[in-house]
């Protein structure tokens, strides 16, 4: 008489083949899942950098403008009528001798 084989079998071990394989397609397709959420995060982190950079651009002021040669000082003639206004004024009672003095010392300074 024939011996009946004792384990899995054929069909046994096709089950544990195709569950085995069914997890690991699961594993894979969960992986590639995560790498898709990770790609998309960091493509969004990406384009919020960017929008960032930009607004600050845009609020940045204006570079200033190259700055201008400097005045020339007043000459002689000006100093002179300069001093002769500030004259007036002292002597029609506008100006103190202490804001006459200060302004007279300001102008011959320049």
């Amino acid at each position: 008489m024939l011996r009946r084989r004792r384990g899995m079998g054929l069909l046994g071990a096709a089950a544990v083949g195709g569950v085995a394989y069914a997890a690991g397609n699961k594993y894979a397709n969960n992986r590639n899942a995560e790498q898709d959420q990770n790609d998309q995060i960091a493509y969004l982190q990406a384009q919020q950098a960017e929008q960032a950079r930009q607004a600050q651009m845009q609020q940045a002021p204006p570079p200033p403008p190259p700055a201008q040669a400097a005045a020339a000082p007043p000459s002689m003639d000006q100093k002179i009528a300069q001093l002769q206004e500030l004259a007036g004024l002292k002597t029609a009672g506008v100006l103190s001798d202490e804001e006459f003095a200060a302004q007279k010392a300001k102008i011959l300074a320049q």
